[in-house]
């Protein structure tokens, strides 16, 4: 059987799947929604992986994202690397000429400097949700529109209104000002575009150097009016690429397809239909009082996560 090599990201709101070949090309991907329950939709992603990988064999896997750690013990991972590096290998295999990766997901945001091929500097945003999915979702939803009307909104729009950007609360407390005093929708919707950009540019991007190429990945990069504010802020085209919103699981596949993996540690697609569930307790051992989360195959514990010393590793 050919040999394939599997990435897996899985974040604050997707959880995606790549499988490439010997030729490091894309022969399935998925993006999935995790629904509230991680564990679950890792099994239902590698069930479906499964028949589109039957004329191969797994012969590496890497797992990236903020859920890296769990999910290479539940899938049984050769690799465990971080977003950057993930983003950054998917990034330069399409665009070798690119200088600077914007990458905006659900619940967190980055930058990658890149000169050379290589990353100089890089930063990222876990703290503040102006300058994320989620900020966009509920404000499309406090619109009374879907997220894909939200970006071709956007696009209609020749005057945005100005909105503060820097806090989800003043951004919500500005756009029902500007509803108030009569701004059309689409010049609101525009102006959320560009608060997200200019948030994320003067805060994630501070002190950064950002010269193009430009490459702009993650589920947000889906959306045609956030592209066109950083167009406008940046001055000069921005590329989104293909794969977009898996570009992480595409670099993951290709850093454990670089890896020179003798024998990989993949557990199987059977992983699909085991028995696990998880559960939280407080240790109690310290001050500290960690709360702890158990995950356990049946009767037998695979690990344990949320500790702050060495007690529950």
């Amino acid at each position: 059987m050919k040999r394939a090599f599997l990435g897996l990201d899985v974040g604050s709101i997707s959880i995606n799947y790549v499988l490439i070949d010997e030729d490091r090309r894309v022969i399935y991907s998925s993006y999935l929604r995790g629904s509230g329950d991680p564990l679950k939709t890792i099994q239902e992603g590698l069930a479906d992986l499964r028949a589109a990988a039957a004329d191969h064999r797994v012969a590496g896997v890497c797992t990236t994202g903020s859920g890296r750690s769990l999910a290479g013990l539940l899938i049984g991972a050769d690799l465990v690397k971080n977003e950057i590096s993930a983003h950054v290998r998917a990034a330069v295999e399409l665009h070798p000429e690119v200088r600077t990766v914007i990458e905006i997901g659900g619940q967190d945001s980055k930058v990658a400097v890149l000169r050379d091929g290589y990353v100089a500097d890089f930063a990222m945003n876990l703290v503040c949700a102006a300058g994320t999915g989620s900020f966009l979702d509920s404000q499309a939803r406090r619109l009374g529109i879907s997220i894909e009307e939200f970006g071709a909104l956007a696009m209609e729009s020749e005057n945005p209104a100005a909105i503060a950007g820097r806090c989800t609360v003043f951004a919500e407390s500005d756009m029902v000002h500007k509803q108030q005093i009569g701004y059309n929708q689409k010049d609101i919707v525009m102006g959320l575009c560009m608060a997200l950009a200019r948030n994320f540019t003067g805060n994630v991007c501070r002190g950064k150097e950002l010269l193009p190429p430009f490459l702009f990945q993650g589920g947000v990069s889906e959306n045609p009016g956030i592209r066109r504010a950083f167009e406008l802020i940046l001055g000069s085209p921005v590329i989104v690429p293909r794969y977009n919103k898996v570009m992480g699981a595409l670099g993951a596949a290709l850093l454990a397809y670089e890896a020179d993996i003798r024998e990989t540690r993949f557990r199987g697609f059977e992983v699909s239909g085991y028995d696990i569930k998880s559960s939280a307790f407080n240790c109690g051992g310290c001050s500290n009082n960690c709360e702890i989360v158990e995950v356990k195959e049946g009767a037998v514990v695979l690990a344990y996560n949320g500790g702050r010393c060495e007690k529950w590793r």
